[in-house]
């Protein structure tokens, strides 16, 4: 087998695994992820245009972020959403598993789901939610 073929093979097999780990997230379970929104209810509001502590959550899927009117973003987090950060899947995933980590500065003080599923569940069920 020639190196360039085999570069090509092993390409070919990253590109797959980076498929198969993106298609886990679409897997989540929209009611499971209801019950683990729970640990975020007391912060965040899945309702248009009604913030607690935290920014709504009512459409966060696929928006850019920082942007719900009326909340009083940290620099930190205003300067992601300036950088073109924008609060799909993947970056959803990374933020929940570490919020402080993943954004440094920013003023969640939630320690993040450890669980890969709790998050693709909760993920699954932003898309969806709405009270």
């Amino acid at each position: 087998m020639t190196a360039s073929r085999h570069a090509s093979l092993v390409l070919a097999a990253f590109a797959t695994a980076l498929l198969a780990a993106g298609a886990a997230h679409a897997d989540g379970n929209p009611a499971d992820g209801k019950k683990v929104f729970r640990k975020c209810a007391a912060c965040h509001t899945v309702q248009a245009g009604k913030n607690r502590v935290g920014p709504s959550l009512a459409g966060i899927v696929d928006r850019k972020a920082g942007t719900v009117d009326g909340f009083k973003y940290s620099d930190a987090m205003l300067a992601f959403g300036a950088d073109g950060g924008v609060w799909d899947e993947k970056t959803l995933d990374a933020y929940l598993a570490d919020p402080r980590g993943f954004i440094k500065g920013n003023k969640m003080a939630f320690p993040g789901l450890k669980k890969e599923d709790e998050r693709e569940d909760v993920i699954a069920y932003l898309k969806t939610a709405t009270e």
